[in-house]
């Protein structure tokens, strides 16, 4: 199988590093990819938010299967001018993709799904913006309508905040304040049947502790062993199935990844917000688990022959991963600087962990410079979340970049207190 991978971040690496090592794949591309993901496939300058460009590239490649990765070529059209050429792609339609393009439209669907999420109110006005805040008091949460990479949501206590955020926004969102903890869980669904993956948790907030501004994700863990064992059949019944059924219905079927944001709460699975793609960083954690071969998946989920796959396999062990980000991030980032100890990762902690380029590029000599906000993900693999956490931080202490930041609490709390309650 030739696979092409649209996207150049920590995701898309990971997306290919898996692919790399599946050996049903025989070619592997990406456009436009980063200094990481060209040691694993081929590079092409492609930009991923021009659907006839992709779809030419695909045709010329002689694509089996086209990857969509980031969100905006999703909305844009791109896995619609592909499959328009007749190669099957892993990737939802512009009208499916509003899932995650347009928060209201979400929540209409949801509604219609009898999905349990939020209240909320969608306002395009100062006068009903002021309305909402009065309606649901603090915690205030206003989400930007559309695409923000993340960075779109305000939860805070202070109501001139969230009004600030609104009114910067053409249309917003403001709903309920959802209690308890946050879970991502996937799904690979080709428009009828709906194959989950395994739960993971992401943090959101840029320092430790859960302080400091939202980011696309700081870093992420899996499993969950504090989540109810029946919580996955749980999110199927309630939420990712009827979701999937509902845009069918509306002859917008969903193929590709279904992304659920959930909040735990003390009355039950609430949606916080559906993705249309593959989260950035739990999918560094979720694909270092996974060992059914990722090509065959994204492949039936294109082809619409999920039902006949086997159920998939899984390691038994945990995955961590770590967010390295550039001076000043969430704000604007300073990017150029030089990043060392990258083959230090490869040569002593390697295979158990290793590290995914976010936002990176190679300079005319060949060095690995800093080019985004969030810089590289290392990622490592363990029995439990203990030894995976530490071999990630053992690995995320041998890389040198000036400036960089990342949370020294990843899955603390977590592994402390599954370690406890196997002492016990």
């Amino acid at each position: 199988m030739k696979v092409l991978v649209i996207g150049g971040g920590a995701r898309e690496h990971a997306l290919c590093r898996s692919l790399s090592l599946d050996p049903d794949v025989t070619a592997l591309h990406c456009a436009p990819g980063n200094a990481g993901i060209a040691e694993v496939a081929e590079l092409h300058g492609v930009n991923a938010l021009d659907g006839a460009a992709v779809a030419e590239l695909a045709v010329g490649l002689e694509a089996d299967l086209v990857v969509v990765g980031p969100e905006a070529p999703l909305v844009a059209g791109v896995a619609d001018a592909v499959r328009d050429r007749g190669i099957p792609v892993f990737g939802p339609s512009a009208q499916a993709a509003q899932l995650e393009g347009s928060k209201a439209f979400a929540k209409d669907v949801m509604a219609t799904a009898a999905v349990p999420t939020a209240r909320s109110y969608v306002c395009t006005t100062p006068e009903e913006i002021d309305e909402a805040l009065d309606a649901f008091g603090a915690p205030y949460v206003v989400k930007d309508d559309g695409l923000a990479a993340g960075k779109g949501v305000v939860v805070t206590e202070d109501v001139e905040a969230a009004r600030a955020h609104a009114l910067a926004c053409d249309r917003v969102v403001i709903e309920e304040f959802l209690d308890g903890p946050e879970v991502s869980l996937f799904a690979v669904t080709d428009g009828e049947t709906v194959v989950p993956l395994q739960p993971a948790q992401d943090f959101k907030r840029a320092y430790d502790g859960d302080q400091g501004p939202n980011t696309g994700g700081m870093g992420a863990y899996s499993p969950l062993p504090w989540a109810d064992p029946k919580l996955v059949d749980e999110v199927m019944a309630t939420v990712l199935q009827p979701t999937v059924d509902e845009l069918r219905r509306r002859g917008t079927p969903f193929s590709g990844l279904l992304y659920a944001g959930l909040a735990i709460t003390s009355r039950g699975v609430r949606v916080i917000e559906f993705n249309a793609r593959f989260g950035d960083p739990e999918t560094q954690v979720v694909l270092a688990r996974l060992k059914t071969p990722l090509a065959g998946l994204l492949h039936a989920a294109a082809t619409g022959t999920l039902a006949t796959l086997p159920p998939l396999r899984w390691s038994d062990g945990a995955a961590v991963t770590v967010v390295i980000a550039s001076h000043n991030y969430p704000d604007t980032p300073r990017t150029g600087d030089p990043i060392d100890g990258l083959a230090d990762v490869v040569a002593q902690d390697g295979p158990k962990a290793y590290v995914l380029h976010a936002g990176t590029k190679r300079d005319d000599s060949g060095s690995v410079l800093s080019a985004g906000g969030r810089v590289l993900s290392v990622t490592a693999t363990g029995s439990d979340l203990t030894t995976a956490r530490e071999r990630a931080y053992r690995a995320v202490g041998r890389i040198s970049l000036d400036g960089s930041q990342h949370r020294t609490d990843i899955a603390a709390k977590v592994a402390d207190d599954a370690a406890e309650a196997q002492g016990a």
